[in-house]
């Protein structure tokens, strides 16, 4: 059976995600799909708008067969790390092929990009430092160092957020030596951060989640953007428990957090470097919501998403010892839910993998598991009434992989 695998974090899962799962399995000739997704917080530093269950089973329902939990430990990294651990995952569940969206959509040019910058990459890795040096963001950076390394309009734009992601997937590949194929979809209509509909069928995810929690809150606004079956788990969502994840509700914690550690305790927190701890204790003192106390720490160098990753590593209290310990490679394969093929395959595989599976949390290595384990905790401490929380704690460690028959 062949394989092939999606990166992936279905905060909600809309209809562009349904083009890319349709597109990734004709363009690969896969037999079934294998997506690796981001658990309870995300890339961006950010809560998913609900559990990671709910949005397994949303995948499950579109066509997925197998969903991944990629653990904290990548899933809240910048690029680099991030792909480097789905894509090491996708290696360890023998799929022949990944599949990405991208702004360029062009596969030749990203293999280019990365044999470039493989040549060059002690060059490129200074020229990223000292664009850092002078004030920029990571990112920006990066595109800098990438521009005075090439003209060429034959290769890829490192300025768009799916080409930077795109690009890092290829040469976490390369890093791995795995013999995985990549592929990938250019993204239909909706730009990555679109906050608007812009299109009668096709909207981004930032642009869903902004009309979800918006003051009237109608869910069926969105009908015309997401499968079915993505509208019926958010309404079952928030009928069962009566809100969704956003950085607001979480904004008491973290400013406790804040206020009640020393400067010198939160700088053994996971990316908190060069000072920033000073500056965050007092935005936070004089902050009344988490969008207030964003606006005024944001800068230039210091980009919207590199704040809230930091703030989340305050929140989790994950320090960089922790992080740094478990971010070298996955250490287990967490299985979120399957299919009946996903089934199949995983049972025609099983000897061939090195990494154990884990079916529930209380079954991995207690030294491995801590940071999602962690991460659970706190996510579920966004409900406030306590029968909630603990409804929503408890599937972390009682609900059994999903199973969708199909």
């Amino acid at each position: 059976m062949k394989a092939t695998g999606v990166v992936v974090e279905y905060n909600p899962f809309h209809n562009g995600h349904l083009h890319h799962l349709m597109e990734s399995k004709n363009a690969t000739g896969a037999d079934l799909v294998i997506a690796i997704m981001s658990g309870n917080f995300l890339q961006r530093g950010e809560p998913a708008l609900v559990d990671k269950w709910t949005r397994a089973r949303m995948a499950l329902e579109a066509g997925v067969d197998l969903v991944i939990e990629l653990p904290y430990s990548f899933a809240t990294q910048h690029a680099e790390v991030f792909a480097y651990g789905a894509i090491s995952l996708l290696d360890a569940l023998q799929c022949q092929s990944f599949c990405f969206g991208s702004e360029s959509g062009n596969i030749a040019a990203f293999e280019k990009t990365a044999d470039l910058i493989s040549q060059h990459r002690e060059r490129y890795d200074l020229k990223i430092q000292d664009f850092i040096k002078q004030g920029m963001s990571y990112p920006s950076a990066l595109s800098n160092a990438y521009q005075e390394l090439t003209l060429s309009d034959q290769l890829i734009d490192l300025s768009q957020p799916n080409n930077i992601l795109g690009f890092h997937y290829i040469e976490a590949r390369n890093k791995l030596e795995s013999s995985m194929s990549a592929f990938t979809i250019s993204r239909k209509n909706a730009g990555y951060h679109d906050e608007s509909f812009t299109s009668s069928d096709v909207a981004s995810a930032t642009s869903i989640r902004k009309s979800i929690l918006s003051e009237d809150g109608d869910i069926s606004n969105i009908s015309s953007y997401v499968p079915s079956a993505t509208l019926r788990a958010l309404q079952t969502y928030k009928k069962q428990y009566g809100k969704f994840h956003d950085w607001e509700i979480y904004w008491p914690l973290l400013k406790y957090r804040l206020l009640s550690s020393t400067t010198e305790e939160l700088r053994t927190i996971y990316e908190i470097e060069e000072g920033i701890e000073n500056r965050l204790k007092n935005c936070a003192i004089t902050s009344f919501s988490f969008h207030e106390y964003m606006e005024k720490i944001k800068t230039k160098r210091y980009t919207w998403t590199r704040i809230q990753r930091m703030s989340l590593h305050i929140l989790t209290n994950t320090t960089k010892q922790a992080m740094t310990e478990r971010h070298t490679k996955p250490k287990y394969i967490r299985l979120l839910g399957m299919s009946s093929v996903g089934t199949f395959y995983l049972k025609k595989i099983k000897k061939e993998i090195t990494l154990p599976i884990i079916s529930t949390i209380s079954k991995g290595n207690p030294s491995d598991t801590l940071l999602d384990r962690k991460a659970s905790e706190i996510y579920s401490l966004g409900l406030m009434e306590p029968e909630k929380q603990a409804e929503l704690y408890r599937k972390e460690y009682a609900t059994p992989p999903i199973i969708v028959n199909r």
